[in-house]
């Protein structure tokens, strides 16, 4: 088998036993007992003599959220499916109307992230994902230790752009298929295969796990530096503006600006805690250069499809990047092209305050992927005209992270209509009261890593972060200090399969060990709480012009 035919036969998420969803439901005795604790503590919640300055209806969103939570945590059902509760349970209950709720399952976000994927398909439908994959390796270097961080390099950048899940899924296979070239190949004329010394080293068991581990946590380190890099991301941009619509919304260039070289940081450090004493397996000085250019010699030459895919993806990060002003404190280091936009639509009417309401990150990625049905790129021998993009190919979206997303803005937007955030506050505020700042930046980058190491990120953070807005506002501190890290610190959970999709991809490759992620994770875990306060003080804070009392 071929280098590419072994990347083709893994690409398949389906062929692996994986689900492009990642979140499946738990057949085993945990979901059983998830299931009857789920409705349980609802009842015994709406049972409860309601404490002191809680409302009825705040009580009823209680019961509800605590029923959503110990399912979404249990994975007792589908994790989409348990989003879909609040359009059945908070009219029953009187929490909101119909209407009002069904509104939150669609919103800018949501589009957002639809787009993002619609491109990553695009990518994948064409190749373009194995060339860029390549050619990264081969700039990088070829011994064990610049492989891994060739290819932690190419997945953090493909996702900065695209869901972390899709990106390892894209990734991980052409590693895997590189490790069975790897053993495959011969060493000598005389036959002796490499697979034969190379299995039994070591060194080469340490490059596979490295390799592996690499690449998903590239992924999930990738997605904390854009917006659109992963749904936690964009889960914090829609409750930040429904629950607090008078503040300025943070931009795509904003968030890059403090979290890309925060991911950038934290990538090479876990490169070289993976590749820590890794040295050459015997034998592997074989594998040159000549070698991977040898392999992007067997790909051939970009075809007009890959060609103008590239120009798409690099228009859109683009778009995204320069939509807004980059700015740093009182520094406008670059003008957006928002302010451009602003003109046009006062030429139709539209105030230059409003202009931002109207387009939006989410405007962006919905236009390209629109182009990306309309735009021909090959023509069959029977004449028909392919485009860049089908309908076929998008029935691959997890449409059931929607789904999720709109679970959890329908309790965001709950928590502001019953008061419920503004008692959590009160209470929260209570035990935080006279603590330092710092104190509670590190108290909540801890809880949001660790928690999320047993949990969905997406269904923690769409659960906290209503929580966390309404003690910020208690406290009397800019809710962005703690909504932010809190959010980029429910994709740091690097120690179990369950952590995140891409560690439950990585470990159904059979090439790991839960001790061995569980090993790395910990190290990981704990240095990213660290980075993740330093990110906020040393960037954050002064590019946003946060105030700290």
């Amino acid at each position: 088998m071929t280098f590419d035919e072994d990347i083709s036969a893994a690409t398949d998420p389906t062929e692996a036993g994986l689900s492009a969803e990642g979140e499946e439901a738990n057949p085993g005795w945990i979901g059983f007992t998830g299931r009857i604790l789920g409705p349980t503590v609802f009842v015994a919640v709406l049972m409860f003599p309601a404490p002191e300055g809680l409302n009825p209806s705040a009580q009823r969103l209680l019961a509800v959220t605590l029923w959503m939570a110990v399912w979404w945590v249990t994975q007792a059902i589908p994790i989409a499916a348990t989003s879909l509760l609040p359009l059945a349970l908070f009219p029953l209950f009187g929490i909101q109307s119909a209407k009002t709720v069904s509104q939150s399952y669609l919103g800018d976000s949501s589009f957002l992230y639809l787009g993002g994927f619609i491109i990553a398909l695009g990518i994948e439908r064409w190749g373009l994902h194995r060339r860029l994959a390549l050619l990264t390796v081969n700039a990088t270097g070829t011994s064990p230790q610049r492989i891994v961080l060739g290819f932690m390099l190419a997945t953090f950048s493909l996702s900065m752009w695209i869901s972390n899940t899709a990106t390892t899924l894209l990734m991980l296979p052409i590693a895997i298929a590189l490790l069975t070239s790897l053993e495959q190949l011969p060493l000598s004329s005389q036959g002796e295969s490499i697979k034969n010394t190379l299995s039994l080293d070591p060194h080469f068991a340490h490059l596979g796990t490295a390799l592996t581990l690499g690449i998903a946590y590239a992924a999930s380190i990738g997605g904390l530096a854009t917006i659109v890099g992963t749904p936690t991301n964009l889960a914090f941009i829609d409750i930040w503006n429904r629950s607090f619509p008078d503040q300025p919304a943070v931009s795509a260039a904003q968030w890059m600006l403090t979290w890309t070289p925060f991911g950038l940081v934290f990538l090479i450090c876990a490169w070289r805690i993976l590749v820590w004493g890794l040295k050459t397996p015997a034998g592997f000085e074989r594998f040159d250069r000549t070698y991977f250019l040898q392999r992007l010699r067997e790909l051939g030459s970009m075809t007009y499809a890959e060609r103008v895919m590239l120009v798409l993806f690099v228009v859109t990060a683009l778009l995204w990047l320069l939509r807004t002003d980059f700015t740093f404190g009182d520094w406008v280091l670059v003008r957006g092209w928002g302010s451009l936009a602003a003109v046009w639509l006062a030429g139709l009417g539209i105030p230059p305050e409003k202009s931002g309401e109207f387009i939006s990150d989410g405007t962006v990625a919905m236009t390209v992927s629109a182009l990306m049905f309309v735009i021909p790129v090959h023509r069959t021998r029977h004449g028909q005209t392919k485009y860049l993009m089908d309908w076929e190919t998008t029935s691959r979206i997890p449409w059931g992270i929607l789904l999720l997303f709109g679970g959890g803005f329908a309790i965001a937007g709950a928590f502001e209509s019953t008061r419920l955030s503004e008692w959590v506050g009160t209470l929260f505020k209570s035990f935080a009261q006279g603590q330092p700042t710092w104190v509670l930046v590190t108290s909540v980058c801890s809880l949001l890593t660790f928690l999320t190491e047993f949990t969905s990120n997406v269904a923690t953070v769409n659960t906290i972060l209503p929580i966390i807005a309404a003690a910020s506002v208690a406290l009397g501190i800019d809710p962005r200090l703690l909504m932010i890290p809190a959010t980029i610190s429910a994709s740091c959970g690097f120690m179990l399969p369950i952590g995140t999709p891409p560690n439950a991809i990585a470990f159904g490759t059979g090439r790991i060990k839960v001790s061995q992620m569980a090993f790395y994770g910990i190290i990981l875990d704990v240095l990213g709480v660290i980075l993740a306060v330093a990110a906020v003080y040393g960037l954050m804070i002064p590019q946003l012009g946060i105030k700290i009392g």
